[in-house]
């Protein structure tokens, strides 16, 4: 299988765009529901942590929290509570089969550079950021980083990034949710040409009660396909090879069938709460993360 060459970091994500990216944060519609950016806060136990209370001492609580001086003027033990920022996990997960890597713009590239801003953001506001790649599932992963300085390190690991295998959605997020029990947000990005159907793979994830966004991404080819004639195709991921003449009926046939197909998926989506979102190739990346994303709620 012939190498493909890595994808460099500002063909990704431009020195500029950083610069747009660098005021926004990635945002839970419900792990942190009618909370503002900075005031993911919860009560727990901590010695680094802001004081927020006391509670009385039970048998089996940490006694290193315990405040002595209450204890020496009221004889009663009493338990100091802090409040902790909590982590938000942002996981990413990239189609990488063999039918990302198509369509002019290419599918493949176009959506490793919405993923890069996504886990650009997050990982600029310490949120905890994940990639993975699947095919026939999990391929590759880079887990649980943040802050600025893993910004070269995320970036190297989505340009070198290959696209290649069958894709199997159901493998790969029943994978995903076995090592990724966390709450927290869970960006999918892919085509959703499935031959098994996208149903279990989603059925995975809302296993685990991720806040759930599906990026459905097409190339115009794919939209409005410009093939006529007498034709051999062979399927870009498995090789299925298929005879058949193109006339305009065909097409229209098709086209109406894969717009059904992305009403279906859409509302699956939408009926279990998943941010559901198609879009073209043609439209830019930045116009996705900066306009889309925040009226969907992912980024404010």
């Amino acid at each position: 299988m012939a190498t493909q060459p890595q994808t460099k970091t500002n063909e990704l994500i431009t020195p500029a765009f950083m610069r747009k990216l660098d005021q926004l944060a990635v945002v839970s519609r419900k792990i942190f529901a009618g909370k503002m950016r900075g005031e993911r806060l919860t009560k727990r136990r901590g010695e680094s942590a802001e004081f927020a209370d006391y509670r009385s001492y039970v048998v089996g609580d940490d006694l290193r929290f315990l405040d002595w001086n209450i204890y020496a003027r009221l004889d009663q033990l009493f338990l100091k509570l802090f409040l902790q920022e909590e982590d938000l996990h942002v996981s990413i997960l990239l189609d990488c089969s063999k039918s990302m890597n198509w369509g002019e713009p290419n599918k493949w590239l176009y959506s490793r550079r919405i993923a890069a801003a996504i886990a650009y953001i997050g990982i600029i506001n310490f949120d905890r950021v994940s990639i993975y790649s699947y095919a026939d599932g999990i391929q590759s992963e880079l887990t649980g980083v943040r802050g600025r300085r893993w910004t070269a390190k995320v970036m190297d690991a989505l340009g070198a990034m290959p696209s290649n295998g069958v894709s199997n959605f159901a493998l790969a997020g029943k994978q995903f949710a076995m090592r990724h029990p966390q709450p927290g947000i869970v960006l999918v990005l892919s085509d959703f040409f499935e031959k098994g159907g996208y149903e279990d793979g989603l059925h995975f994830l809302l296993g685990r009660n991720y806040d759930i966004h599906a990026l459905h991404v097409l190339s115009p080819e794919e939209i409005e396909p410009t093939l006529m004639g007498d034709l051999r195709l062979t399927d870009v991921e498995d090789d299925d090879v298929a005879e058949i003449t193109v006339g305009r009926a065909l097409i229209n046939r098709y086209k109406k069938n894969l717009q059904a197909y992305g009403q279906e998926l859409k509302a699956y989506c939408t009926r279990r709460g998943i941010s559901y979102l198609f879009t073209n190739t043609e439209v830019p990346f930045d116009q996705i993360v900066l306009n889309y994303f925040r009226q969907r709620g992912l980024i404010r």
